[in-house]
């Protein structure tokens, strides 16, 4: 579906300007954006993890939050705490206590999303509560020194990670959330990025909004900070990401893939990782191996997509 961009961006915002997220940061326009798609009408409730978006956004008495009910949660539990929200407005709701449509919203970052709220994000998504989970994943524990998480690439450098004579960067590959959800049977997963335009990301964002029952999207979310680039390189950086097919943009709706971006020529990932502090020791001569094993994993990701779209829509047809 095609959006007017001038309509969507006079659209009222609900995470307002003026909060302490470092500049260059990708949450604050992501969720700005996925935000924007509630209908102006509709209340919503925002349940929000413990994490760089949290601290920075609500430090008493002010708040960049605007015509929401907003809840900060502990890191592991945003999602049950937006569970039980939207199984008490159902009652008040049958009761005729309430009348007001209203969503219900989780976000969470990587760190209380794929770890520490993993459990709670599972259990909301298999009970089916109408909800929409949020993940602005910036690959990093970030608020807190930028210690890796299970969302950390695949031989980044962190501060639990490091890299170095004894060891490559993070050694394990990173967890793929997107994938965990789809095999959860809900309605709708989607993966989105600014990437320049905002019809991606508010598209996906009206379509889990309003699709009834559990429905996930993951916000690709760049760090300046954690991952070491220039502020004003957040546009190439995303831009980058999804031209190398390292963060691909699909979405799966009742199981059927659908692939929203193919570049007519896929980027090698070393245009990615080349324009990132956290990746510059890759570069070095003799560790060729492992951007040769971090493209192979991309690789393999972008063939798997590939071949699901094709497989599920011929079911589907």
């Amino acid at each position: 579906m095609a959006y007017n961009l001038k309509d969507v961006v006079e659209k009222e915002s609900r995470f307002t300007s003026g909060h302490r997220m470092c500049a260059g940061c990708g949450a604050p326009p992501a969720i700005r954006n996925i935000l924007r798609a509630l209908k102006p009408e509709d209340k919503a409730v925002i349940s929000c993890a413990t994490g760089c978006l949290e601290v920075s956004s609500c430090i008493y008495p002010y708040t960049s939050w605007k015509n929401v009910s907003f809840i900060h949660t502990a890191f592991e539990c945003a999602s049950a705490t937006l569970s039980g929200a939207e199984k008490t407005y159902n009652v008040l709701k049958k009761a005729g206590k309430v009348k007001k449509s209203t969503k219900f919203i989780a976000i969470g970052g990587d760190g209380g999303t794929l770890d520490i709220g993993l459990q709670s994000l599972s259990g909301a998504m298999e009970r089916g509560h109408d909800i929409t989970y949020v993940c602005y994943d910036n690959g990093a524990y970030m608020n807190t020194g930028t210690q890796r998480s299970s969302s950390t690439p695949h031989f980044a450098d962190t501060t639990t990670s490091p890299a170095g004579k004894v060891s490559p960067g993070k050694r394990q590959k990173r967890k793929d959330l997107t994938e965990i959800m789809v095999k959860h049977n809900i309605p709708y997963v989607a993966q989105t990025a600014l990437f320049g335009n905002l019809s991606d990301i508010y598209t996906k964002a009206e379509k889990a909004i309003y699709t009834e029952g559990p429905t996930f999207i993951a916000a690709f979310s760049p760090c300046p900070r954690g991952w070491g680039y220039p502020s004003d390189d957040l546009a190439e950086i995303e831009r980058l990401a999804v031209m190398t097919c390292f963060w691909p943009l699909y979405e799966v709706e009742n199981g059927v893939y659908k692939i929203n971006f193919k570049p007519a020529k896929k980027l090698p990932v070393i245009e990615f990782i080349k324009t990132q502090k956290r990746f510059r020791h890759m570069l070095k001569p003799g560790n060729e191996w492992m951007i040769d094993e971090l493209q192979a994993d991309v690789d393999a990701k972008w063939n798997y997509l590939l071949m699901m779209e094709e497989t599920t829509n011929k079911k589907e047809n």
